[in-house]
């Protein structure tokens, strides 16, 4: 959400910040709705402090026994009472109006966020690791269909498209990652692991701003919940209307669950495999800390989302998403992109966002600095810490071996019993 105030300041530049994201001018539609409103607001006053005067005058009046004038300012103090709630049901109205305004409206990318429409304005950071050699590559659908242990048509008949049955050592992989990933987390890097509801309220996909713009992606369930698209709503959520002490900043959790997603807008796209499905697994990273340090924790965050794909030696490339290819809510994303040798390119495994204040004025999220008054928005990151699923096709392609098993990393072994290779259901 954005600050009306800085709207009012500086239109210009938040209009600039819009254009960077491809999008036509909003300042003048939302000024205009803000003047009304302030407006209304004048005229409740005016009313208000006329209320006052005229009762005080009516006792004037009477105590001077001018009855005709105590019996007109009655009147008057009568019709404003009258006029009052037709004028604060205005109010109500554009507040809501200037409110609902502001939350279709995405973030303001940062200065440093490079220019661009797409994701082929994305500007690449670094690239870690040498893909293998593997010019025949079998895709990771095929090896686990091969192997009898991912299972679409299973899948299909109880649930339908975008939906798989994993078994055994690849199920069982599924599971070592995430616990991997969690105990990396959790007791090198930081966080403290939260095991958070995975159905949610309006109020928390707004929060986090899943709502109202981006409905359609979400899988909502008759009982007016909606269950959660990733596990930054549920955290990030954890602060909502909540005023921290900076001593508690910054506050780092993690958590890895589920997530569900519609995927609306994915048409043919990864319609084989585990790319992209409605249901999957993914552990979270979200940080939730002051303006001055969030830059700092953004890199910070991205260091510890690449030392899961060191630990597990798979090839990534990092890349800095341009203005128009940014999420939502971000204000700079960087994005980690694994190495998929069968389709011969990177693929997206995490984002990493730093959101400013967009987050925390939805969710009325502040802090109170150790110095000074009052109180201020807190700045929230989150990124995947990594995407689960894709992790598992990142290691079932990366690890393939010409029998049609699957090595298993070193990193996860332990987690494995002991396995080494994933080998064909008897």
């Amino acid at each position: 959400m954005h600050d009306i105030r800085l709207i009012r300041d500086d239109p210009e530049s938040f209009d600039r910040g819009l254009a960077r994201r491809g999008l036509t001018p909003q300042s003048a539609r939302v000024i205009a709705i803000d003047e009304k409103r302030r407006e209304v607001i004048g005229r409740l006053q005016a009313m208000q402090e006329r209320r006052n005067a005229a009762s005080k005058e009516v006792g004037q009046a009477k105590a001077a026994k001018d009855e005709a004038r105590a019996a007109a300012l009655i009147e008057e103090v009568g019709r404003l009472k009258v006029d009052a709630p037709a004028a604060e049901a205005e109010q109500k109205a554009l507040e809501d109006e200037l409110q609902a305004t502001l939350a279709e409206i995405p973030n303001i990318p940062l200065d440093e966020v490079p220019d661009g429409p797409d994701e082929t304005a994305n500007v690449e950071r670094h690239r870690v690791g040498t893909p293998r050699d593997l010019p025949n590559a079998t895709a990771h659908y095929d090896l686990g269909e091969a192997l009898g242990l991912i299972d679409f048509e299973a899948a299909a008949r109880m649930s339908g498209a975008r939906f798989a049955v994993l078994k055994g050592g690849v199920a069982r992989m599924e599971r070592a990652l995430a616990s991997f990933m969690l105990d990396l987390h959790t007791t090198e890097h930081g966080y403290t692991e939260i095991a958070p509801p995975l159905l949610v309220r309006d109020e928390a996909m707004f929060g986090t701003a899943q709502l109202p713009k981006f409905a359609d992606d979400q899988f909502r369930t008759s009982f007016d919940f909606w269950l959660i698209p990733t596990a930054e709503v549920s955290l990030t959520n954890l602060v909502r209307e909540q005023i921290l002490s900076e001593e508690e900043l910054p506050l780092r959790v993690t958590a890895g669950t589920p997530c569900f997603r519609a995927e609306a807008g994915s048409a043919g796209r990864d319609t084989r495999g585990l790319i992209r499905q409605h249901q999957f697994t993914k552990v979270e990273l979200v940080s939730i800390t002051t303006p001055e340090k969030a830059l700092k924790e953004h890199e910070r965050m991205l260091s510890c989302a690449e030392e899961v794909l060191k630990r597990l030696e798979l090839p990534f490339r990092t890349i800095t998403l341009c203005a128009g290819d940014m999420g939502f809510s971000s204000r700079k994303t960087y994005d980690i992109e694994v190495w998929l040798p069968a389709q011969k390119t990177y693929r997206e495994i995490s984002s990493c966002s730093v959101c400013g204040d967009f987050q925390a004025r939805r969710m009325n999220a502040r802090y109170r600095p150790a110095e000074g008054k009052g109180t201020r928005f807190v700045h929230t990151l989150n990124g995947s810490g990594v995407a689960v699923g894709r992790a598992l096709v990142a290691v079932l392609e990366n690890y393939q071996q010409p029998d049609g098993s699957i090595a298993i990393p070193a990193a996860l072994q332990g987690y494995m019993g002991g396995m080494t290779t994933i080998e064909r259901a008897s």
